[in-house]
C-alpha cells in the first residue's frame, strides 16, 4: 500500500514539475510517467485524464506555497509588511527557480490559467478556487492597512484584487522575458497602487 502511495504522490509532482517548466499542452502522459519513475498503466488507476491530475497538482503546488503565505501574512506582521514580504519572496522564490531550472518561470496557477482555463472546466474550478483564496490574504493585509490609518481603502477587496493582478502580472512578464529585474519593482509599484511612499519601519 505504501508504494502505491507513493507512486500516486510522485505522479502528481512530476506533472506539476512538467507543466511548470512548460506548458500544459506540450506535457504527454508519457513523459508524465517517465519523470515519476512509474508505468503508464498507474496512471490510469489513479487518473482518468491529464486535465485531472493537472488540477490536483495545482491544488497540492498551492498548499505548499500556503504555508509560506500563511508565515509572509501572519497577523503578527504589520499589514502593509505582508505585501512586502510578498513581494520580496517573489523575487527570491523566481531567482531559485531560474537557478534550478535555466528560466524565470512565473506563476504556475496563471501560466496554466492563461494556457488552458477556457478550454477545461476541471482545471478553471481548481484555479479559480486557489485564486480566490490567495485573493483573500491581500484583502486582509489591505482591510487591516486601512484599519490603522496607514492608507485609505474602504473598499479593501477592490484594492486587493488591482494588488494581486499587479504581482501576477509583473510575474507574467517575468516569466515572457526570462528575467527577475522585473520583480524587483513590485515593492514600489505596490506603495503606488496604495497611495504611500514608504513601507513602515520595523520597531525593534
Amino acid at each position: 500500500m505504501g508504494r502505491v502511495s507513493d507512486a500516486n504522490e510522485r505522479l502528481i509532482k512530476a506533472v506539476a514539475e512538467l507543466i511548470w517548466t512548460g506548458s500544459f499542452g506540450s506535457t504527454t502522459i508519457d513523459q508524465i510517467c517517465v519523470k515519476a519513475g512509474v508505468q503508464k498503466g498507474s496512471f490510469y488507476h489513479f487518473f482518468d485524464s491529464k486535465s485531472e491530475i493537472a488540477a490536483l497538482a495545482l491544488e497540492a503546488e498551492w498548499q505548499k506555497e500556503r504555508a509560506e503565505w500563511d508565515r509572509i501574512f501572519s497577523p503578527s506582521v504589520p499589514p502593509l509588511l505582508r505585501l512586502q514580504g510578498l513581494a520580496r519572496h517573489s523575487h527570491l522564490q523566481q531567482c531559485e527557480m531560474k537557478r534550478l531550472c535555466g528560466r524565470v518561470l512565473g506563476c504556475p496557477i496563471f501560466s496554466l490559467g492563461a494556457e488552458i482555463s477556457t478550454r477545461d472546466s476541471q482545471i478553471q474550478g481548481a484555479i479559480q478556487r486557489i485564486m480566490q483564496q490567495g485573493l483573500l490574504y491581500f484583502e486582509g493585509a489591505v482591510r487591516d492597512a486601512h484599519a490603522l490609518g496607514q492608507i485609505r481603502a474602504p473598499d479593501a477587496g477592490a484594492k486587493a484584487r488591482i494588488l494581486y493582478a499587479y504581482g501576477e502580472g509583473l510575474l507574467t512578464q517575468a516569466r515572457i522575458h526570462n528575467t527577475t529585474d522585473l520583480l524587483l519593482e513590485m515593492e514600489q509599484g505596490i506603495l503606488d497602487i496604495l497611495g504611500i511612499s514608504s513601507f513602515p519601519s520595523v520597531v525593534a
